[in-house]
């Protein structure tokens, strides 16, 4: 074994063994075809999904590392109304009444496979429309990310404050 195979092989287990420690955070989806809210085409559901996946995957780099965040979604409503249309996509019309988007989760908080914080929740922002999100006007799920941001900050982030 040469001189720079060793080199590779030192900094191949450095990475492994620093990402051993890092935050991480998981999703799951219980029984998504039942989801109040959630586009019911196989392709639309997976891409809303797949958005939910991506958002909840930048909260790692909130976390501490070595804990983990576990997140079951047991529900999705989103926020406004679905409209079909006959011709390309449906329409979702926002009106600011009972249409406010609601995620129900349970999650649980570990580091070194002891749990630090666990619960479910039911969240919701009725006044949605009257928050600055944060988030571009052109993101389909601004408000679901930012009604999640504010969960976060709530929920996880005074447990990380109070270790």
């Amino acid at each position: 074994m040469g001189p720079m195979s060793k080199t590779v092989l030192a900094a191949l287990a450095a990475l492994l063994a620093s990402s051993a420690a890092l935050a991480q955070v998981s999703v799951t989806y219980v029984k998504p075809e039942e989801f109040t809210d959630v586009p019911r085409g196989e392709y639309d559901r997976e891409r809303t999904l797949k958005d939910f996946s991506d958002y909840f995957a930048t909260l790692d780099k909130k976390l501490p590392p070595g804990q983990t965040l576990k997140i079951e979604v047991l529900d999705i409503d989103l926020a406004g109304r679905l409209y079909p249309r006959r011709s390309g996509d449906d329409i979702r019309v926002m009106t600011g009444g009972a249409d406010w988007p609601r995620v129900h989760l349970r999650y649980t908080l570990e580091e070194n496979g002891q749990v630090l914080r666990s619960g479910e929740e039911q969240l919701s922002n009725m006044n949605y429309q009257w928050s600055r999100t944060g988030y571009f006007d052109n993101d389909p799920m601004r408000y679901e990310k930012q009604m999640l941001d504010d969960w976060f900050k709530k929920t996880i982030v005074p447990q990380l404050a109070q270790k």
